[in-house]
């Protein structure tokens, strides 16, 4: 099981773990062992969270969510499988934490009457002294 927050963990049958081999330097170790891993997390049969919080999670994913409605992650930064596993749990843990903040609704101003004036004369000063540049004639 995975704990995101107190309300929500996710259960190991909603995790796919898959362990491949790392590219990069590393030498014979990168060619020996399977480190870097791949996390798949069923997202949309989820049961922890919310509609509203997986459509946020998608959005938050991008290309990391496939058509099956699935969160794929992969980690390779480390030579040790167990802390490659560790992160991209940790990852999905913030992904999801991430998800749950609903975003403020914009609330619409109306710029104050003197705002309004402000912008207006330092427009019309700004007119007047690009109209005296120019050529300057002989009178």
């Amino acid at each position: 099981m995975l704990y995101v927050t107190d309300t929500i963990t996710l259960q190991d049958w909603e995790l796919t773990e898959q362990f491949i081999r790392a590219s990069g330097p590393g030498g014979q170790n990168v060619n020996k062992v399977s480190t870097a891993v791949e996390l798949r997390f069923e997202a949309e049969r989820s049961p922890a969270l919310t509609p509203a919080v997986k459509n946020r999670l998608r959005r938050l994913a991008g290309r990391r969510w496939t058509k099956e409605g699935a969160l794929i992650l992969f980690c390779d930064e480390t030579r040790s499988q167990v802390r490659n596993r560790e992160l991209a749990r940790e990852r999905l843990a913030d992904l999801i934490r991430k998800a749950l903040v609903a975003p403020k609704r914009r609330i619409k101003t109306k710029p104050t009457r003197g705002s309004i004036q402000r912008r207006l004369t330092a427009k019309k000063q700004r007119s007047e002294l690009k109209s005296n540049r120019g050529k300057v004639t002989d009178d």
